[in-house]
């Protein structure tokens, strides 16, 4: 009989958990990720703008494949320049087949200092693979060969797992993942092959739900960031814990030009607040693992 939510974080109230020792003294930290994908021409893409003519779904799916490609051509350009200027640290969360189909897209991140996340070889769910342990093997070997380093997070597809993803991720050198959004600050999960971190990321605040599923107008991210930082603010004095807030981005959704301007509004917010550090995935998991070593 089943005692606990699930088999890998057993259930704690986050107002429960042991006290972090905020990174600095600053117990605001924010984490940017930004979503690098590649979405084939000659398949079904995996969502859409526009809806297919009569409700029949075709290949080639032109509109929604230039909604991904004009991201990468012209709304990666945008945040590389809004974060470049800023010197903030950001997660590439970067499928690998980018690696060879945008070359110079690649070259860009890499030479900008972005932390390579792997995020599958495709943008398609971890569930159709074949093998799904080859497939996360040859993504990070992919990634490690670009970059030199081999990556320590990790970001699924979709937000996609099998009921093996996890093992699989730590048997590879996954040291953590985005894709548990179950707290706001770090939390340990189990695997076969010992413990990893799930890191705090995010549903209703991510820029692929706000407009690309609830359609919702390009000022909603800037508030519901706002409405964010208020609460996280007030519990940070009442508790004294330590909050992420993740920024999770992708080109052609919050790169476009009515956007872009809503996102670089509430970063230079969060950058003149003097409680508040930028962290990429791989310093955010050193500070926890630092903070909590017997959590």
């Amino acid at each position: 009989m089943l005692h606990e939510s699930n088999p890998r974080a057993p259930f704690t109230l986050s107002s429960r958990r042991p006290r972090l020792e905020p990174p600095a003294g600053k117990p605001f930290i924010v984490h940017v990720v930004v979503n690098i994908e590649y979405w084939p021409y000659d398949q079904l893409t995996p969502r859409t703008i526009v809806i297919p003519p009569h409700g029949r779904s075709h290949v080639p799916d032109l509109p929604n494949f230039c909604w991904s490609e004009y991201g990468n051509r012209c709304g990666m350009p945008r945040l590389l320049e809004l974060f470049g200027d800023r010197g903030i640290p950001v997660s590439a969360s970067i499928n690998a087949s980018v690696i060879d189909v945008y070359p110079s897209l690649a070259r860009e991140v890499l030479d900008a200092g972005w932390e390579f996340v792997g995020h599958g070889m495709h943008q398609r769910a971890l569930g159709g693979e074949a093998n799904e342990g080859d497939l996360i093997r040859a993504a990070l070997d992919r990634l490690e060969a670009f970059t030199g380093k081999r990556p320590r997070g990790w970001m699924s597809p979709g937000w996609s797992e099998t009921f093996d993803t996890l093992d699989y991720l730590r048997e590879n050198g996954i040291e953590y993942v985005c894709q548990w959004v179950i707290d706001d600050i770090p939390t340990r999960l189990g695997t076969k092959h010992g413990p990893m971190v799930a890191v705090p990321y995010g549903l209703d605040l991510n820029d692929s739900v706000v407009y690309a599923i609830e359609k919702q107008s390009s000022a909603e991210m800037r508030l519901r960031m706002l409405e964010t930082i208020e609460t996280f603010t007030r519990e940070i004095d009442r508790y004294g814990q330590p909050r992420v807030l993740t920024i999770p981005l992708h080109p052609h959704l919050s790169g476009v030009p009515h956007r872009i301007n809503f996102l670089r509004e509430i970063i230079d917010t969060l950058r003149d607040r003097d409680d508040t550090v930028f962290m990429n995935g791989s310093q955010l998991l050193d500070w926890y693992l630092a903070a909590a070593p017997l959590e």
